[in-house]
């Protein structure tokens, strides 16, 4: 049934095919965690949700600090050797989250896992963007992505059996199942096959300030103000994430009647819906103004759910559960939408000749754009309650309004440097 799944989802060429059950594996052990992890961190370790959120900005800071360096990084390494070294650390990094006994090592194993996850995503995107002609890098995203969320619906199934049990001793499990999985992903990663990436000339810096140092050559990505802007209100219109994972979750554990098991549910709803609509939400996104067009969709999406959920802290029973469930729906809405955008706009604006160095500064401005999101959604949505969320609703207002100067701002520079760029 997977198998007759996946074919219908994906094109026929045999390395889509590779990525796509990559992207499976992947997503497979992440989901497992990602949807019993606010049960996790606040149920067995302890932590409170306003430790969790703070836990979560905070690591989004070395995240921050450690994206240019880490794709300049990616440049010199290659990407497929980037990509697969940190899948690597990243099934180690798991294995040792039962160790986690308080909010000390809570960050510590956050932030590392943050900067992990910074060279990978260089690495993975710096691969794909160079692997497929221009006309098929938002279409095979959308594929890959979909065969993701197949994952993540699996995942989110063994979540819930353990979420289920009425002992911990499942969910305590969880995080070496995902390590065990993340293994078997290394393993088709190291499979796929060697791309060789042109890179410029500059050495590998070593720190935040010897990145921005050297990207301010000509050419650089850093130089490309439009770009980062428009990278960092990507990141503001991405914390819909923030929402899928942290807020809602922490929401529905602390600030209403539903049972917890829904979690399960919402994130088996959330990862079906991308499986079945994620392509179609990416099909004709091929062009900067197509971008743009799809980020505005899903920032009103992203309006939408911050209506819908804030009114179910007053609500009981199955009227609580629908609209949280609803709310769920609509920001998948806005998941579906954001990431065909995102994807176009940053395949169009990067340099071909720099792909690791803009795929740090993308990192760069997309970690600045979500970095104070957790902590700030946090506490807007759990201390404030409806005026929380109507604050939250209105930052990606802003965002969505000024993110289509900034890419027109980028594709100016690009054209300045002899870059074509799909309009």
């Amino acid at each position: 049934m997977l198998t007759r799944l996946l074919r219908g989802l994906v094109p026929e060429d045999p390395l889509t095919r590779r990525l796509t059950i990559q992207s499976v594996i992947s997503a497979f052990g992440e989901g497992a965690f990602l949807t019993g992890s606010a049960f996790y961190f606040t149920q067995l370790v302890g932590l409170s949700p306003q430790h969790v959120g703070l836990g979560l900005s905070l690591a989004a800071a070395v995240q921050f600090l450690a994206s240019v360096p880490t794709g300049r990084w990616v440049d010199r390494a290659g990407a497929k050797r980037a990509w697969l070294s940190m899948a690597a650390v990243e099934a180690v990094l798991y294995f040792l989250w039962p160790a986690i006994n308080g909010f000390v090592t809570f960050l510590a194993l956050m932030a590392a896992m943050s900067v992990v996850e910074s060279a990978m995503r260089a690495g993975r995107n710096a691969y794909t963007i160079a692997v497929f002609p221009r006309e098929q890098r938002v279409a095979s995203q959308a594929f890959m992505r979909a065969a993701r969320n197949v994952g993540y619906t699996l995942g989110a199934l063994l979540a819930g059996l353990a979420l289920a049990m009425e002992s911990n001793t499942a969910m305590e499990l969880v995080p070496l199942v995902t390590g065990a999985l993340l293994v078997a992903n290394t393993l088709w990663v190291w499979r796929l096959p060697a791309l060789e990436v042109r890179v410029p000339e500059p050495a590998l810096s070593k720190t935040l300030e010897d990145a921005i140092e050297t990207g301010g050559e000509k050419g650089g990505a850093l130089r490309n103000r439009g770009f980062l802007m428009m990278s960092i209100f990507n990141g503001v219109l991405s914390t819909h994430g923030v929402l899928l994972n942290t807020v809602i979750p922490l929401w529905l554990v602390n600030e209403t009647d539903a049972p917890r098991v829904l979690l399960a549910w919402l994130f088996g709803t959330n990862t079906v819906m991308a499986v079945f609509l994620q392509v179609a939400a990416a099909r004709g996104v091929t062009t900067v103004a197509e971008s743009l067009r799809a980020q505005y969709r899903g920032a009103a999406c992203f309006v939408l759910s911050c209506g819908i959920v804030l009114v179910t802290h007053d609500t009981a029973g199955w009227v609580t559960i629908v609209l949280v469930w609803v709310g769920h729906v609509t920001v998948t809405g806005s998941e579906l939408f954001q990431s065909a955008g995102m994807w176009g706009l940053v395949a169009e604006l990067s340099d071909p000749e720099r792909l690791g160095d803009y795929q740090g500064v993308s990192s760069l401005g997309y970690t600045l754009g979500e970095v104070w999101a957790p902590a700030l959604y946090t506490f807007l949505a759990m201390s404030l309650g409806a005026p929380g969320w109507i604050i939250i609703a209105l930052i990606v207002v802003a965002a969505a309004v000024a993110i289509g100067p900034a890419t027109r701002s980028a594709e100016r520079y690009l054209a300045r440097q002899g870059v074509s760029v799909a309009a």
